[in-house]
């Protein structure tokens, strides 16, 4: 008899055996289509890989750029203003003229990515021939020029490349060479290579004619902005931007970085590295600003191209009097920066003897001479009476004169009953005030009665008068027991 385990997997098994006969079918399906279209593709032929050339708009596009240029070409020859092309009236967007430059500004685009894929395809191809070579020619135009003159040749000293490319590197593609592991390859891979190398050279020249047409007919749709970064800036910020109108509603920032590419700097520092480049930074003006004011410099021309976009799509100036105009204060900008800070200029000396400059006044002025001014204390040793000698006493090595000090009055140093109070603010009375221990007329607890005088010795005096409190009593210096003294009568 079976256990309830055995049984529970027999029920799995059946289960197992009946669904997948129904669920493995469709994917099996799904997976043979995928297989047929990764079989449907042959690497191997170049018109399977790049098909642009072979689209109905590539061909239609560039037998309009050519019909127009041809045309252009016979009006040249004409008389002066017969074959003039003008704006025709109404918006932009239906401009014949504008349409078939949005159209070349989206073909050249789209012919650079097929340039690459077709770069790929002959570094591909040719690998097997001269593995090194692509680490050694990275532009794909070059590669591909490079590759279509060299062929399947062994000995690259029988193959002229001073051409193509710079001394240097013809020497290091020569001794490679001569080093390679790579070996000769048959004639029909060499023949697909040659005819990716011959599309990529003729993309090229189609790409070249198409910019042609764009640079001749920017000085007629955008010629503020065309006067300022030149015709080829101008194409290329359009083609990016997707139209002038499109470009005229960009910001002045998103301006400055159309066409920049993430740089892949392979290790090396990024501290030269100038970040936010693109088309702006290759017009000829950028070109003879120096390195250190070039950012600035791409600023106030993205900020001005957008402006200049902006009246170009509305066709306020047709003329591009105020391009050349905007593009006259930018250099005239960029040279003031370049110009040295003023040199610091040398005051002569004040002439000696002269009248003091006289120097404003203020509150801020009166407190500095409050706060820094001679006290009455200081400007009574200062000053000496006539026929009298001044007591002195010594310091140190120091004797130190009194001036006045002591002259006046019982003999003792009299500074604020005798001279003139100081003026006080408003915060330094109300602190005064509050150290006078109220208005209660109550006195301290640290004064005391007893003076020290020097014809007494010791005497007794009221307190109070020090500070001008008891109004009724003479002078505070007098004895307690002279004839001024007595008791005040209170009255009930």
């Amino acid at each position: 008899m079976a256990t309830l385990a055995e049984s529970f997997l027999a029920d799995l098994e059946d289960l197992s055996e009946d669904e997948p006969e129904q669920e493995s079918e469709e994917p099996e399906e799904e997976a043979d289509d995928g297989m047929d279209d990764i079989e449907a593709l042959n690497f191997d032929d170049l018109s399977a890989v790049a098909k642009l050339t072979s689209e109905h708009r590539y061909k239609d596009v560039l037998q309009r750029v050519r019909a127009a240029l041809e045309g252009a070409s016979t009006s040249a020859d004409a008389p002066a203003g017969a074959g003039e092309e003008r704006r025709t009236a109404g918006p932009l967007e239906e401009d014949p003229t504008y349409k078939l430059l949005v159209e070349c500004n989206r073909l050249a685009v789209d012919i650079d990515n097929e340039i690459a894929v077709v770069h790929n395809f002959i570094r591909d191809k040719y690998r097997p021939k001269f593995p090194e070579l692509e680490s050694l020619v990275h532009h794909p135009l070059d590669y591909a020029r490079v590759v279509q003159r060299i062929g399947n040749e062994m000995d690259l000293t029988l193959v002229p490349l001073d051409d193509m490319l710079p001394a240097a590197t013809v020497m290091v593609v020569t001794v490679t060479a001569t080093t390679t592991s790579g070996k000769p390859l048959d004639d029909e891979a060499l023949g697909r290579v040659m005819a990716g190398c011959d599309m990529a050279v003729q993309l090229d020249e189609d790409k070249r004619t198409v910019l042609q047409f764009v640079e001749s007919k920017m000085t007629q749709v955008a010629p503020n902005l065309s006067a300022v970064v030149g015709t080829e800036i101008a194409a290329k910020l359009m083609g990016v931007a997707g139209g002038l109108l499109a470009l005229s509603r960009m910001p002045a920032c998103n301006v400055q970085v159309l066409g920049a590419k993430r740089k892949t700097l392979a290790g090396f520092s990024s501290t030269t590295a100038q970040p936010h480049q693109g088309f702006i930074s290759g017009c000829a003006i950028m070109a003879q600003t120096p390195p250190s004011l070039r950012s600035k410099a791409a600023r106030l021309i993205a900020a001005k191209s957008t402006l200049l976009a902006r009246k170009d799509a509305y066709g306020e100036d047709p003329t591009g009097v105020y391009g050349a105009e905007m593009k006259a204060e930018v250099i005239r900008k960029i040279e003031k920066w370049q110009e040295p800070p003023p040199a610091k200029q040398i005051k002569p000396l004040p002439i000696p003897d002269a009248e003091a400059k006289k120097r404003r006044g203020g509150r801020r002025l009166r407190k500095m001479k409050e706060r820094y001014g001679l006290t009455d204390m200081r400007k009574a040793a200062n000053r000496m009476m006539f026929n009298e000698a001044e007591e002195e006493f010594v310091d140190g090595d120091d004797t130190i004169g009194l001036g006045v000090l002591g002259k006046e009055g019982s003999g003792r140093l009299r500074i604020v009953a005798s001279q003139q109070k100081q003026k006080l603010s408003a915060k330094q009375q109300k602190k005064f005030k509050a150290r006078m221990y109220g208005s209660s007329g109550a006195t301290s607890g640290l004064s005391s009665s007893l003076a020290f005088t020097p014809v007494q010795g010791i005497e007794l005096e009221n307190p109070s008068a020090r500070f001008g409190t008891d109004l009724d009593t003479k002078d505070g210096t007098q004895s307690y027991f002279s004839q001024f003294g007595g008791f005040r009568s209170v009255k009930k």
